[in-house]
C-alpha cells in the first residue's frame, strides 16, 4: 500500500483568523477539517496509510483522530464502570500515524524526521495539509514509475485571485470566475518520492521546496506531472470561504465519494 505523508505542522501565520486557535489543517471546510477532506480523497484511490507530520498545536490533530471512533456515530458510556462502547464502525478504514516533527521545523526537515516510517523499498507520496485538488493519483504514480527518476512534482496553474472581465472592444460581454493565471506552473504538492530523497534533506532547517527539490532538480532527478484540473490551496480566509462555497453548493471537484448515510464526524474543536 502506498504510504501518504501529510505536512501538518506549520504555523499558518497568514491565516491568523483561524490558526490562533488550531493548526491550519484542522480548519473546517463545511463540517470537516481540510485535513479530513484531503485524506478522504486519497482513500478513494485505495491509499489509507497516512503519516501526519505534526508540530504547531499538534495535540489538536492527535485528539481528533484519537477520538474519531467515538465521535463518528452512536456510543454507549457506562458511568458506573467508565466503559465506552461504539455501536458502529466509521466508514473510514484509515491507519493514521501522528508523527511529532517539532514546532519550528521546516517542510524538508519534517519529511526528514519521518524517514524511519517512510524509508521503504517503494515510492511514497508527500502533500501539504492545506490544499485540495482532483489530481488523478493513479495516473500520477504511473507517470512516476515510467520515468525512473527520484522524484515527481505535480505542477499546477494557480487560479487568479479575482475574476476576469471579457470584452468586445470596450463593451463588457461577460465575466470569468477565477480563471487560471498567466503566471505559469507552480508546485502544487502531491509529490512522489523514492527513498533516496532523504539523501537530499540535511537538517530541520531545510525547506522541501527551496532546498530538497532544488537539489534534486540540479541532479536531473525531478520530473513534473502536469495537472490541468482543479487545485486550490487555503492560505487565507478568502481561500477558505471559496472552498466552503464550493462544498456547500455541491460543486467541490475533490468530492468524489458518496455522502454518509448515518454517520457524521463532529466539528473539529
Amino acid at each position: 500500500m502506498t504510504k501518504v505523508a501529510l505536512l501538518a505542522g506549520g504555523l499558518g501565520t497568514r491565516f491568523a483568523e483561524e490558526t490562533d486557535l488550531k493548526p491550519k489543517p484542522m480548519v473546517n471546510i463545511g463540517e470537516f477539517p481540510i485535513l479530513w477532506h484531503i485524506m478522504k480523497y486519497f482513500s478513494m484511490f485505495g491509499m489509507e496509510d497516512f503519516y501526519v507530520a505534526t508540530g504547531y498545536k499538534g495535540e489538536i490533530i492527535k485528539d481528533y483522530f484519537a477520538n474519531y471512533r467515538t465521535t463518528s456515530g452512536s456510543v454507549m458510556v457506562d458511568l458506573r464502570t467508565g466503559q465506552i462502547k461504539t455501536y458502529a464502525t466509521p466508514p473510514e478504514q484509515w491507519r493514521v500515524h501522528l508523527i511529532e516533527t517539532g514546532l519550528a521545523t521546516q517542510t524538508g526537515g519534517r519529511v526528514r524526521r519521518m524517514a524511519e516510517w517512510l524509508n521503504a523499498s517503494e515510492p511514497f507520496i508527500v502533500t501539504y495539509g492545506d490544499g485540495l485538488a482532483n489530481v488523478d493519483l493513479h495516473a500520477l504514480l504511473k507517470f512516476h514509475q515510467s520515468h525512473g527518476k527520484l522524484a515527481t512534482m505535480t505542477a499546477v496553474r494557480p487560479p487568479a485571485r479575482f475574476g476576469a472581465i471579457n470584452f468586445d472592444g470596450d463593451r463588457v460581454t461577460s465575466f470569468s470566475e477565477k480563471p487560471q493565471s498567466g503566471e505559469g506552473w507552480i508546485n502544487g504538492g502531491f509529490l512522489v518520492f523514492e527513498p533516496g530523497i532523504f539523501d537530499y534533506l540535511q537538517s530541520d532547517a531545510d525547506s522541501l521546496e527551496y532546498h530538497g527539490l532544488e537539489r534534486i532538480a540540479a541532479d536531473g532527478q525531478l520530473m513534473a506531472f502536469r495537472h490541468d484540473g482543479f487545485w486550490q490551496c487555503m492560505d487565507t480566509l478568502r481561500d477558505k470561504l471559496y472552498l466552503e462555497q464550493l462544498w456547500k453548493e455541491g460543486k467541490a471537484p475533490w468530492k468524489i465519494w458518496r455522502d454518509r448515510v448515518a454517520l457524521r464526524v463532529v466539528r473539529a474543536a
